[in-house]
């Protein structure tokens, strides 16, 4: 017994000491055996694609090239609610991405390695109780993000980004939704960057009604929703007139006077059908024609995508295209002055318990990611020569 307490007396001493400030040892058994072990795809804290990660929106110095930026708004859907966790699955479903491990052997590009400084910038905390606050509150947050430093000026001039009107670069920023309402604000605040833009619109539905004949639009507030939107950006002069298309459109309409609206709005429309008709080539190619050499945005909403394969999304509709068709027309895209992305409408209650939309959605924020890093074809900017090849997909 009197050994035993001996050898329990010299163990606590020993502890001490070796805790104890000023000690010439330290215990630190994980770093001495496993020090900088990367997280893997299951493991820490989740960013997208295992990206550095801060608030953006409250350290006006930090500088990126690309952001991306949570929206959590779905204070103006028109069926089934739950966009608010977009941004949070669309992290979730990019765990298996990674910088170290996100080379595209289709468009032989990485972009978390591209020479571009890219940061998951949190969310824009936006209140749930007043739709019309939180519209404010999504601008000013878009247009502080615009107007943050870029980090790799001479890679963007290198990859033929185009300069605001001010005659500066701005970053990209990928914004991640939310409904389609958070569209809204974001051209806002891009036009007062570069000025009216041009739209590639995937979804199943126009999202160009006019809210005079739109159901439930019984007030000033209820007019602006996710399937009006871009009306009142036509009105706002946001939208170039006659340079926008949509793809990927089956949703039934009221009557043609919707489709005569949507000439009106300034946009095309391509058929969920087409692709079975004319192809992939051919819907690329009509995009391009149609939005020409100016600065577009390409908005996507998940319902573009079967409901078999994106069934987390608030306004789902049959006959969809696939992910793969979708990511090959987005593939085909790379060269195009491109000046913002977004992602909406991925609403995860509805997800399957394998997260299928959350993994297709976040792959489709990738290929954003990989367009963007492949930059600008020289031909795309008018006044511009030289520059970067690109592929034809």
């Amino acid at each position: 017994m009197i050994a035993l307490s001996v050898l329990t007396c010299a163990v606590l001493v020993s502890t001490v000491f070796a805790h104890s400030p000023g000690s010439p040892s330290r215990i630190d058994p994980w770093n001495d055996d496993y020090a900088n072990t990367p997280d893997l795809s299951f493991s820490g804290v989740v960013s997208f694609a295992h990206l550095p990660h801060e608030k953006c929106l409250d350290r006006p110095e930090s500088a990126f090239d690309i952001a991306l930026l949570g929206v959590p708004f779905d204070s103006a859907v028109s069926y089934r609610p739950g966009a608010r966790f977009g941004p949070n699955g669309l992290r979730s479903g990019s765990r298996r991405q990674r910088p170290d491990r996100g080379y595209s052997s289709r468009l032989e590009i990485n972009p978390y390695a591209s020479g571009l400084t890219l940061l998951d910038c949190g969310d824009v905390p936006v209140t749930p109780f007043d739709p019309a606050a939180a519209i404010a509150q999504v601008n000013a947050a878009y247009r502080s993000m615009l107007h943050h430093p870029v980090a790799s000026e001479e890679a963007m001039k290198e990859l033929n980004m185009q300069k605001g009107l001010d005659g500066q670069y701005h970053p990209r920023i990928v914004a991640m939704g939310g409904d389609h309402t958070i569209v809204l604000p974001i051209l806002d605040a891009l036009h007062e960057v570069y000025g009216p833009v041009s739209v590639i619109h995937f979804d199943a539905h126009i999202d160009t009604w006019n809210p005079t004949r739109y159901i439930g639009s019984v007030s000033l507030q209820a007019d602006v929703n996710h399937g009006t939107f871009f009306w009142h950006a036509y009105e706002k002069g946001f939208i170039k007139p006659n340079a926008s298309i949509h793809a990927g459109i089956r949703t039934r309409f009221s009557g043609p006077e919707d489709l005569t609206d949507d000439v009106t709005a300034g946009f095309d429309l391509i058929h969920t059908f087409d692709i079975d008709d004319h192809g992939v080539d051919w819907i690329s190619n009509k995009i391009k024609q149609r939005i020409g050499k100016g600065p577009v945005v390409i908005s996507l909403d998940v319902d573009v995508m079967d409901p078999s394969y994106v069934p987390a999304t608030g306004t789902p509709e049959s006959g969809g295209w696939t992910s793969r068709e979708l990511r090959r027309i987005l593939h085909s895209l790379v060269g195009l002055n491109i000046v913002a992305f977004d992602i909406v409408e991925l609403a995860p209650a509805y997800d399957s318990n394998g997260e299928i939309s959350a993994i297709a959605a976040a792959d489709m924020v990738y290929d954003f990611l990989s367009i963007l890093a492949l930059g600008v074809d020289a031909q795309s900017i008018e006044g511009k020569t030289g520059g970067r090849p690109t592929d034809e997909l």
